[in-house]
């Protein structure tokens, strides 16, 4: 008896286990705070960060990956940035000159109607104006032509226009592609100190004092000229490539020209 009384106090280790409520899936043996991540969606039980959370109707899933996003743009880094928006930036001949590195030194010249200059791109350093022999970033677009025949570009051609003016050629960018007969030019071959001819074509030309006729764009050729010679003088070398400026009020024939 007194031995019965004490196995009766021994708990019993073959205790069944408790009834799981019919209401309750298989599943849910595991509250969802210490459910074990399943292999391969381990990212679906990480918490979202505070302003990850569903805001507005925006699933956090989408929340993460807008903030993800942000953080990439945030950390890109800046030098790229920099390059890009002096890429975009940059004019279009100078965009040339950057996408041709190693096929030779290309110019931008501005050609005028009063006054050229030439630029060239320097590294990472932008856009130069080159000063031409006279210590200016700008030459007059002038050409003149003494009675030896020597020609003169630039400044020595305009100092000695008041004394050579039949012979002095100056603001002849307008004449480019235009006709003789164009109304416009009218009171330019009324008021021009030097003569403003009918070409055989029909066009506008200059003539000097011996009669010598020359078309705008041979004068305007013999300004740029002088803008390469600007070029080669600073950099030592000979200059191949050119961008010439071209005015936005210009014609197809005029362009052409």
């Amino acid at each position: 008896f007194c031995a019965r009384k004490a196995l009766d106090r021994v708990p019993s280790s073959t205790a069944p286990p408790p009834r799981r409520s019919p209401a309750a899936p298989a599943s849910d043996q595991h509250t969802p705070a210490d459910r074990p991540p399943t292999p391969g969606l381990a990212s679906e039980h990480r918490k979202d960060p505070p302003h990850a959370r569903q805001v507005s109707g925006i699933p956090p899933t989408s929340a993460r990956a807008m903030f993800l996003q942000t953080l990439k743009r945030a950390a890109a880094p800046a030098a790229a940035h920099a390059k890009a928006h002096a890429r975009r930036s940059a004019p279009i001949f100078f965009q040339r000159h950057m996408s041709t590195a190693g096929s030779g030194d290309v110019i931008g010249v501005d050609l005028g109607t009063t006054n050229s200059c030439v630029a060239i791109m320097e590294g990472k350093s932008g856009a130069k104006v080159i000063e031409n022999s006279e210590g200016a970033r700008t030459t007059p677009s002038v050409v003149a032509f003494q009675d030896d025949g020597t020609m003169l570009v630039g400044t020595p051609a305009k100092r000695q226009s008041v004394t050579n003016p039949e012979n002095t050629f100056f603001a002849t960018k307008r004449l480019i592609g235009r006709p003789h007969s164009d109304p416009a030019l009218k009171k330019d071959i009324e008021n021009s100190p030097f003569k403003i001819v009918k070409a055989a074509n029909g066009d506008a030309w200059v003539a000097d004092k011996a009669g010598k006729q020359y078309s705008p764009s041979q004068v305007g050729a013999y300004v740029l000229q002088k803008m390469k010679e600007t070029a080669d003088s600073y950099l030592g070398r000979s200059v191949q490539q050119a961008v010439v400026t071209v005015p936005a009020y210009f014609n197809d024939s005029q362009r052409q020209a």
